[in-house]
């Protein structure tokens, strides 16, 4: 019997079954997975396709980037392989920067679904792999050829037989093989795994392929997100934020349109492409535009193909979010991830409550490349994070990866698995912008190795010149700075040598705060200081809150009696700072 998908209980229930069908393909793939980075950081995407290629559900997990980029980039896949000249058993596979997630380290793996010889759908995911040969991981490449292996759109498995050449190839095009090759087997396992639970869905439910239910699902997401974006005053916002670069600024330009249901990003006015590393391609600009505009505006709208409709994104070729092949793309995700800090900037005289001040954005990608003291190399990257913007109600996440969505590596499976040493990985105090709702903290990681060799070591870093904006009278987050032990500044965003015998500092910055910081509650600052977050001498210079220590400054351990919050001297002590500040204005 076939079931009635416009009865709204049925396709609830449906709906429901689809959404844990595409978890259990990403479960799948992470406990199946090598490395930390797909197993540990869920750096990753998965979902369901239908034939004509609309994405129809994602898994509960995943990065923006390789989600939305994904979902995308399946018209490039059918363009060279259309749905007649697949088989049941086949495997498609590419690291396209530009018709995928941006660069090659993302190898996305798509699997046509086949009930008995009727092609129904597609599953795909995508994860980052450790290691794609060329030059490590970094900004340092001048252009794609430099990166690492391309493998254009193909086959890796016809009819259920792999295609050993190609596995052949990647086995000898990067450092370290058996993570690479074993997380890609991975990505093949849990398509088939999706595979296999969705065609026993559509047989319970009566359906011969997703075409209707895709139809309905996407039509309904679209719906909601045009009476979302109708919902907001039509007008032009426009504004503009800055980040490092590499050897010079890069200063990322947005105008946000809005007439009626339909929105429109533009990125006329952004800095020309680079010659290193940080260019971000217009499928990865968009996936992350897209994201934005939708956490912005409707958060609760499913994230799907008909969600995406209503939503255009423009920038003109050449310039660093839409950049010319074979531009070199590595570290794509540093002015990515900026993306929705810029549209949120923008955004922000419509938003409300709903404004966020900007975080640290970009992840810190550290990724090492040395010798374990048994002589064998090793490869291994990790991601650590900065803190989030404070919002209108609530401070911003300490150490937390935002807009990307990735968890932190436990320094325990680091430590296991490379000669990697962590000696101190603490949150950042006063790093988190001061305001009403203050900035996420910062983190400071600091790490050597083990081993009688030099390491080489380079990191996706950003916000060492441009710090994260306050909003509403809460002030910037701090800066990041990254050093050797002993002190010296030493840029990451190129790859290093460093002798074994010495250290990396890595101080990672804080998001901006939210209103005054003169307002905020004085005995949320109390607990701030108790937690490390604050200082003493920050809570009184930079919110007017005094705290008397009471323990003597040599012990050991500080219990909260320790500290007394002085609510008199707190009063005249705002009082006196507010009438200077109006004073100075």
């Amino acid at each position: 019997m076939r079931a009635d998908l416009h009865d709204p209980v049925v396709l609830k229930i449906f709906w429901q079954r689809l959404i844990s069908v595409t978890d259990e393909q990403s479960t799948t793939l992470i406990r199946t997975a090598f490395t930390p980075m797909v197993r540990d950081t869920e750096d990753l995407s998965a979902g369901v396709f239908d034939v004509r290629g609309r994405m129809i559900a994602q898994s509960v997990t995943g990065t923006p980037g390789h989600i939305n980029s994904m979902a995308t980039g399946m018209k490039h896949f059918l363009e060279v392989y259309p749905p007649h000249t697949l088989d049941p058993g086949d495997v498609l596979i590419t690291n396209d920067p530009w018709f995928t997630s941006g660069q090659l380290n993302d190898f996305t793996v798509t699997t046509p679904v086949f009930k008995a010889t009727t092609l129904v759908g597609f599953f795909a995911n995508t994860c980052h792999a450790t290691d794609i040969g060329g030059l490590p991981l970094s900004a340092d490449a001048r252009d794609m050829y430099e990166e690492g292996l391309y493998l254009p759109i193909m086959k890796l498995y016809r009819r259920g037989e792999p295609n050993e050449d190609l596995f052949n190839i990647l086995k000898g095009n990067v450092r370290t093989p058996t993570p690479v090759l074993g997380d890609l087997h991975a990505q093949v396992a849990c398509n088939d795994v999706g595979a296999r639970r969705l065609v026993g869905l559509l047989d319970e439910f009566g359906f011969e392929d997703l075409e209707e239910a895709g139809t309905i699902i996407t039509q309904r997401s679209e719906d909601a997100m045009r009476r979302a974006i109708k919902a907001l005053p039509d007008g032009v916002y426009a504004s503009d934020v800055w980040a490092d670069g590499y050897d010079e600024p890069v200063q990322l330009k947005a105008c946000v349109t809005i007439r009626g249901d339909e929105l429109t990003v533009d990125y006329e006015g952004t800095s020309p492409q680079s010659r290193r590393g940080i260019n971000v391609v217009l499928n990865y600009t968009k996936a992350y535009t897209t994201f934005a505009i939708k956490a912005a505006v409707s958060p609760d709208v499913p994230n799907n193909d008909g969600s995406f409709r209503p939503v255009h994104v423009t920038a003109p070729v050449g310039c660093i979010l839409n950049p010319r092949r074979p531009a070199a793309v590595a570290a794509r995700a540093i002015l990515g991830h900026f993306l929705p800090s810029v549209i949120f900037r923008a955004l922000r005289p419509i938003l409300g409550e709903r404004a966020m001040a900007a975080g640290a954005d970009s992840i810190w990608l550290v990724t090492v490349h040395g010798q374990m003291e048994s002589g064998d190399d090793f490869t291994y990257a990790f991601p650590v994070m900065g803190g989030m913007g404070a919002r209108a109600y609530k401070d911003g996440l300490s150490t937390t990866g935002f807009p990307s969505g990735v968890a932190g590596t436990p320094t325990e499976v680091t430590e296991n698995q490379t000669p990697i040493l962590v000696y101190k990985r603490q949150v950042r105090i006063d790093s988190g912008g001061p305001g009403a709702r203050r900035g996420g903290l910062g983190q400071v990681v600091e790490m050597g190795v083990q081993s009688p060799s030099d390491y080489a070591i380079g990191v996706t870093c950003d916000r060492t010149q441009f710090a994260a904006e306050g909003v509403a009278g809460g002030q910037n987050g701090a800066l990041a700075r990254t050093t050797l032990d002993g002190g010296e500044p030493i840029n990451l965003k190129s790859t290093h040598r460093v002798s074994a015998q010495r250290r990396v500092v890595m101080e990672l910055p804080g998001g901006g705060g939210f209103g005054s910081p003169l307002v905020r509650d004085p005995a949320a600052v109390l607990n701030d200081v108790l937690q490390g977050y604050v200082s003493l001498h920050a809570a009184k210079e930079q919110y007017g809150v005094v705290i008397d220590m009471l323990a003597p400054p040599d012990e050991l351990v500080i219990m909260p009696g320790d500290y007394r919050l002085d609510e008199a001297a707190t009063s005249d002590l705002r009082a006196a700072m507010q009438a200077k500040a109006g004073g100075d204005s």
